[in-house]
């Protein structure tokens, strides 16, 4: 299954499932295959997600002299790569004070 997000602010971001899933129950919402974030709640979707994103980053990292963690680690896409593009979503959303809906 794919998240599709929609605002009539931007144009549609398509996520994986995994991925969408999680973005989803950061901001406090049911992951499934439809919802909405308000215009009154993108605040607060906004904040869970950058307070997610710092979180994800002060986890410990993989001592540096583990060559196989360091190599594994660069290719890794972390969280603030995810969300950004969904963060900007709902930032313009809010701007236009419009909904942010998702469906299969």
């Amino acid at each position: 299954m794919l998240y599709k997000f929609k605002s009539r602010a931007t144009a549609d971001l398509i996520m994986l499932e995994p991925q969408g899933r999680q973005i989803v129950a950061i901001i406090g919402k049911t992951p499934g295959a439809s919802g909405i974030v308000t215009a009154a709640q993108i605040p607060v979707a906004i904040a869970a997600l950058e307070a997610a994103v710092i979180a994800d980053e002060a986890q410990p990292e993989a001592q540096e002299n583990d060559e196989a963690a360091v190599e594994e680690r660069s290719d890794v896409v972390r969280l603030r790569q995810r969300a950004a593009p969904f963060i900007e979503m709902l930032k313009r959303s809010a701007a236009a004070d419009v909904d942010v809906v998702w469906g299969a």
